[in-house]
């Protein structure tokens, strides 16, 4: 039985090598408005200019869309880390509350044994169950004659009770605050991890409603700004090549004039010079991922990040980096794009909330987006905030 309803186009797998080319990626086309393309499906444009226009202003809303998914995923990163680690912290307090309770119950065991021998003998059987079973022993200790009637070591049996008893509601005090820390961390993590969501539901829902012609043009305009990025990268590579060799020869005049002038040790100090053997093994990691989905939170093995992907593959080279963009951008030496050297780390926008592992030639390692995967890609096609070198 035929259906009346109007086909919707599936979303695409992501593709590899010339299928990736020259096939839309489905992170160019999320958010395109329903109302937008409802008029564009129903009515063919008599001038391709407008359209191209209008599907230019929908590459836009699509890249803001996942840029703001994207800095989502990063406060949903920081609320993780805060969450796990104030839970780390109750758990100690727990634990220490259980150890406390422990020695509290020795305590009262302790009296109990003492006001059984006094009831057996006769004495302070009633000023024994006082102690034991009031809320505040201290207004019991406070009378003289019970006191002088004790022993050295019912004395400090008490002592001890007195003090496990404060320690112990201590520690539930902090177990207390604790807890309602990580309550309140856990509905921040909440609150970003629906907001992230919320983006990429709208994002795949739009995407539905795209046809096949929609993606096609968008394809067309994708594919011309990855060529220009390429072009810029190449550029951008070919000028840091210039740099480094007149940086060199400038090195080199240096030590020469110190040398015939017999002045100072005949060489110059380097500036932070990146540890290439710790570079290696990061971009080696690196590699080994390209292909695996970026997920929003995730730090391997099977799907990253952004910073996940950078956190892994500096620690596979030994070197701890925090979770987040915004706190890996404080880590190590701050250098300019004109000296990147492979290893370091290229961040983007000025919100800080992406980040690529560079590997030379204008090139990154990273991974970029919902819906796709990591992979090498131009640093020029993002606006760069800055670049640091991890050591």
């Amino acid at each position: 039985m035929a259906s009346h309803r109007k086909p919707r186009s599936r979303i695409p797998a992501p593709l590899t090598g010339h299928g990736r080319r020259t096939a839309v990626g489905f992170t160019t086309a999320a958010l395109a408005s329903v109302t937008l393309l409802s008029q564009t499906a129903n009515a063919a444009p008599a001038d391709p200019k407008p359209a191209t226009q209008s599907l230019e202003k929908v590459k836009e809303k699509v890249d803001t869309l996942y840029h703001q998914a994207e800095t989502a995923t990063q406060h949903y990163n920081a609320a993780k880390e805060r969450t796990d680690q104030q839970r780390g912290k109750v758990d100690k307090l727990l634990d220490s509350v259980a150890q406390r309770t422990e020695k509290l119950n020795e305590a009262r065991r302790m009296l109990g044994q003492y006001a059984a021998a006094q009831y057996r003998d006769g004495g302070m059987a009633r000023s024994a169950a006082t102690l034991l079973f009031s809320n505040n022993p201290q207004d019991v200790f406070d009378q003289s004659h019970l006191m002088d009637r004790m022993t050295g070591r019912q004395k400090q049996a008490v002592d001890d009770f007195q003090k496990q008893r404060a320690e112990a509601a201590k520690e539930r005090g902090k177990a207390s605050e604790s807890l309602a820390s990580l309550t309140s961390a856990q509905k921040q993590l909440k609150i970003q991890k629906k907001t992230v969501q919320d983006k990429l539901t709208e994002a795949r829902r739009l995407l539905a409603n795209l046809t096949a012609k929609e993606k096609a043009r968008l394809a067309a305009i994708e594919k011309k700004k990855a060529e220009e990025d390429r072009r810029k990268a190449a550029a951008l590579a070919e000028k840091q090549r210039q740099e480094a060799a007149a940086r060199k020869k400038q090195q080199e005049q240096q030590q020469q004039e110190q040398r015939n002038t017999g002045s100072g040790s005949g060489s110059t100090t380097p500036s932070a010079p990146a540890d290439t053997s710790k570079a290696a093994q990061a971009i080696a990691f690196a590699k080994a991922q390209i292909g695996k989905p970026y997920v929003w939170g995730a730090t391997g093995p099977s799907s990253f990040d952004c910073s996940g992907l950078t956190q892994a593959a500096w620690k596979s080279a030994g070197i701890s980096l925090p979770r987040t963009t915004w706190d890996q951008v404080k880590v190590g030496t701050r250098v300019s794009t004109s000296q990147l050297q492979p290893g370091d780390l290229v961040f983007f926008y000025d919100d800080i909330s992406h980040v690529g592992l560079y590997i030379g030639d204008g090139m990154m390692i990273h991974a970029p987006k919902p819906g796709d995967v990591v992979k090498k890609a131009p640093i020029t096609e993002m606006p760069i905030y800055g670049s640091v070198r991890p050591s």
